[in-house]
């Protein structure tokens, strides 16, 4: 739906409206962007892509909980080169900013992907440093301070393009890492990546997931990710993306008062399809207009009023 009061500016880039597609959730192709768009959508944010193809962990993956979903990809994806061709196409067809999640194995990796990413037509790069279930890169490089700002810089000078940075909730202090990000030169925070999680099968006593322990996303984590957002507005100056648990038009409202410019939808679309995300924009729209505000960005951070 177009409405004015709706659009946004962040990062430098112009969104018809402040709901994104989530890494993560049918992000592999300008096909389904396309659909997600229909569906909506402000933005879309590419599955993460890394500089060599990658097949993740074997099956199960993924475990539905009584309160969301449980999963444990291993971050698959066919490598930057074959999915450079999928940036291109989704340029060509969609009219919102594409945001390409990108990770690696060391700052070099971060800065190749990203670069190819950006030659591709990537308006902006989402540094997945904070993947609860990848050992050997994701949340290493997110909980580490002096690697994540060398992430952030390198990236930034290498591609020119506005870098998001996804933050883990799996660490001692989230806002720390928020002004690592600010500090390094990122352009906005995505808060939050998905929860520690894990499930077991009483009949067989043992994990259901293949790689044991996963990311928890889906209703469950919202309180988690509001609070995350609410803190680290208090203390950074770039703008928050929030992510964690949205399914309707509260949620987000409830985000967009904690602090966040705009917020990310992954796990309700699998339960309402891409319609969750007009069905979103419309329930801001009336909020609006029902306090008589003028825009979005009237209410970011509203709530933190002494």
């Amino acid at each position: 739906m177009k409405d004015a009061g709706l659009s946004i500016d962040l990062a430098g880039l112009h969104f018809g409206n402040p709901t994104m597609l989530a890494s993560g959730i049918l992000g592999y192709s300008a096909q389904t962007f396309e659909s997600i768009v229909k569906g909506g959508a402000g933005g879309v944010v590419t599955k993460s892509v890394c500089l060599k193809p990658r097949e993740g962990y074997a099956n199960p993956t993924v475990v539905q909980a009584s309160c969301g979903l449980i999963n444990a990809m291993g971050l698959p994806n066919p490598g930057i080169e074959d999915f450079a061709d999928e940036i291109r196409k989704a340029k060509s067809v969609l009219n919102v900013p594409v945001i390409v999640s990108v990770f690696g194995f060391s700052t070099e990796e971060y800065a190749a992907v990203a670069k190819r990413a950006t030659s591709a037509g990537a308006d902006a790069l989402e540094l997945n440093v904070s993947c609860p279930h990848v050992k050997e890169t994701g949340s290493e490089i997110g909980q580490n301070p002096k690697l994540l700002a060398n992430v952030v810089r390198t990236v930034k000078a290498s591609t020119g393009r506005p870098v998001l940075v996804k933050l883990s909730p799996n660490v001692t202090n989230i806002v720390d890492c928020a002004r690592v990000a600010e500090d390094a030169g990122a352009d906005a925070v995505t808060v939050m990546n998905t929860v520690k999680a894990m499930a077991i099968d009483v009949e067989t006593t043992l994990p259901i997931l293949a790689n044991r322990v996963g990311g928890l996303s889906g209703p469950a984590v919202k309180p988690i990710a509001l609070r995350h957002v609410f803190d680290v507005y208090e203390e950074v100056g770039i703008p928050i993306v929030g992510c964690g648990g949205i399914s309707g038009w509260r949620d987000a409202v409830e985000f967009l008062l904690a602090g966040a410019s705009a917020v990310q939808v992954g796990t309700a679309i699998a339960v309402e399809g891409p319609r969750v995300f007009r069905d979103i924009t419309r329930g801001i729209s009336v909020y609006l207009r029902r306090k008589n505000v003028g825009s979005v960005k009237d209410i970011v951070g509203l709530s933190h009023r002494s």
